[in-house]
C-alpha cells in the first residue's frame, strides 16, 4: 500500500483519539444520571439531555464538516486536524477535575460546543488525508482497515473502562488525548503533492479551473457562500453519489439512535450498569474490529464495496430488531455479534463516494458525508428522544419498551432498500468511452 509509513501515523493518532473518547463511552449514561437523576434507573430528563446535545452538535456541524473538509482541501490536513484533536480535550479535563452536579453542567455545555467540530471532524480529515495518499484501486481496503483501527480503539477503551475505576477514567481519557495531538503535530506529515497517487481513474474534480494556480487561488477564496454550491455539485455529480448521500443519512440516524438511546434502554429494561454496557460494546467492537480489518479487505475486491454495504445494513436491522424484542439480559449480548456485519456500512458509503470525485475533492467530498451525519444527529433526538421517554414510561400507549429501538432498526432497512438500488445500477470502468455512458450511475 503507497506511503504506509504516513498512513501508520494516520492510524496511531486515529486510534489514540477513539480511545479517549469510548474509554469514556460505558460509563457516560451512569455519569448523567448520577447528576441529574440520582439513585434512580429511569430519567426522563437525562434521556431528554443527551438528545438536545446530540441535536445542537450535530446542527452546527451540518455546516462545519463541509467547511473543515473544503478549507483542508486548501491549506492541508494536518493544521485542520489539530484543532479538533485539541478541542477534544477540553471536556476530558472538565470531568477530571470533578463529577459533580456544576461540573456535570459545564461538562455538558463544553461539550455540546465543541462536539461541533470534534464529532466527525477527526475522522473527516483523517479520510481525505488517507485519500491524497492511496490510489483509487487500493481505498476500498485502506478505509476497511481504517474502520479497523477505529473499532481496536473501541474494543481497547471499553476493555480499559471495564476495569478503571469511574473516577479516573476521565483522567485517564485527558492525557491520552493529549498525546494523540502531540503525536499528531510532531510525526504527521502534510505533504499534497503527494495526491497525484490518489488520481488513477477516478472523475475530474468538480470544482474545475483551467490550471492548477487557478483553482488553488479560487480555492483560497472559500468562503460560507461558496460552500452549498460545492456541496450541490458534489450531490450532482452522479445518480451513485446521491443515492449513497441517502444511504449514509439513514445509516447515521440509526447509528446516532444506537449511542444515544441504547443505554438508556438496557438500564431501564434490565438495570445494566457500567460493567454490563463495557462487556456488549466490547463484543460489538471486537466483532467489527474482525470485519473491518480481515472481512473488508478480503471480500472487498471480490463482493465489491455495494454488496457490502448490503450486508452490512441488514445486519444493523437484524441488530436492532432482536434488542428491542429482548427477552432476557443475555439477548442484548447476542445481538452484538452482529458487529462482524453492520461495521462494513461505514467504510463501504465512503469508499463508493470517494471513488466519484477527483483527488482534489476528497476533503469536501468527507466533509459533506460527516455534515449528512451531523444532519442525521439532529433529527436523531427529535424522533428517538420523545419516543424512548414515552415507551420507557408509565404513560406508554402500549407495552413495548422496546419501541424506539425498533425504530432505529428501521431506519437501517430504508438503507438497505437505497443501497439495493445502488448495487443493481450499471457500473462503469474509467476510461473516457464509459464515463459518458454511464454519466448517470
Amino acid at each position: 500500500m503507497e506511503n504506509w509509513k504516513n498512513l501508520m501515523h494516520v492510524f496511531v493518532t486515529i486510534f489514540l483519539s477513539n480511545f479517549a473518547s469510548l474509554l469514556v463511552n460505558p460509563t457516560i449514561a451512569d455519569v448523567t444520571m448520577e447528576a441529574v437523576c440520582p439513585g434512580k434507573d429511569e430519567c426522563s430528563l437525562s434521556i431528554y439531555l443527551s438528545g438536545f446535545q446530540q441535536a445542537i452538535a450535530g446542527l452546527a456541524s451540518v455546516v462545519m464538516m463541509p467547511l473543515i473538509g473544503n478549507l483542508s482541501d486548501t491549506y492541508g490536513r494536518k493544521l485542520l486536524l489539530t484543532i479538533p484533536l485539541t478541542l477534544a480535550i477540553i471536556p476530558f479535563v472538565i470531568l477530571a477535575t470533578k463529577r459533580t452536579t456544576e461540573f456535570f453542567y459545564v461538562y455538558y455545555v463544553v461539550k455540546t460546543l465543541t462536539s461541533t467540530v470534534t464529532d466527525g471532524g477527526t475522522i473527516c480529515l483523517a479520510l481525505s488525508y488517507m485519500a491524497d495518499n492511496v490510489s483509487e484501486g487500493k481505498r476500498v481496503s485502506a478505509f476497511g482497515i481504517f474502520s479497523g483501527v477505529v473499532s481496536a480503539a473501541m474494543v481497547c477503551g471499553t476493555l480499559t473502562a471495564r476495569i478503571l475505576p469511574t473516577d479516573r477514567i476521565n483522567q485517564v481519557a485527558a492525557v491520552v488525548a493529549i498525546v494523540a495531538a502531540v503525536y499528531m503535530r510532531i510525526f504527521l506529515e502534510d505533504d499534497r503533492r503527494m495526491a497525484h497517487l490518489a488520481n488513477d481513474g477516478v472523475e475530474q474534480p468538480m470544482l474545475k479551473s483551467t490550471t492548477e494556480e487557478e483553482r488553488n487561488e479560487s480555492l483560497k477564496t472559500t468562503d460560507l457562500m461558496k460552500l452549498p454550491k460545492d456541496m450541490y455539485r458534489l450531490f450532482k455529480t452522479s445518480n451513485t453519489v446521491s443515492l449513497a448521500s441517502f444511504v449514509a443519512f439513514f445509516n447515521s440516524l440509526a447509528e446516532a439512535g444506537i449511542s444515544a438511546f441504547l443505554m438508556y434502554f438496557l438500564k431501564a429494561r434490565f438495570h445494566f450498569q457500567k460493567n454490563q454496557f463495557a462487556d456488549i460494546w466490547l463484543i460489538t467492537y471486537a466483532a467489527a474490529t474482525f470485519s473491518t480489518m480481515v472481512l473488508m479487505p478480503l471480500l472487498g475486491p471480490i463482493l465489491g464495496e455495494e454488496t457490502l454495504l448490503c450486508i452490512g445494513l441488514f445486519a444493523g436491522f437484524l441488530n436492532m430488531l432482536l434488542d428491542s424484542i429482548a427477552w432476557a439480559p443475555w439477548v442484548p449480548y447476542a445481538s452484538a455479534f452482529l458487529g462482524i456485519f453492520l461495521f462494513l456500512a461505514s467504510p463501504s458509503i465512503r469508499c463508493i463516494i470517494s471513488r466519484k470525485v477527483g483527488a482534489h475533492d476528497q476533503g469536501i467530498a468527507q466533509g459533506c458525508l460527516m455534515g449528512i451525519a451531523s444532519l442525521a444527529n439532529v433529527v436523531s433526538p427529535l424522533i428517538f428522544s420523545p419516543l424512548s421517554a414515552l415507551f420507557l414510561s408509565d404513560d406508554a400507549p402500549f407495552n413495548f419498551p422496546g419501541f424506539s429501538i425498533l425504530s432505529v432498526g428501521l431506519a437501517y432497512l430504508i438503507a438497505f432498500f437505497i443501497s439495493i438500488v445502488i448495487k443493481i445500477q450499471p457500473h462503469c470502468s474509467t476510461n473516457n468511452a464509459c464515463n459518458h455512458s454511464c454519466s448517470l450511475a
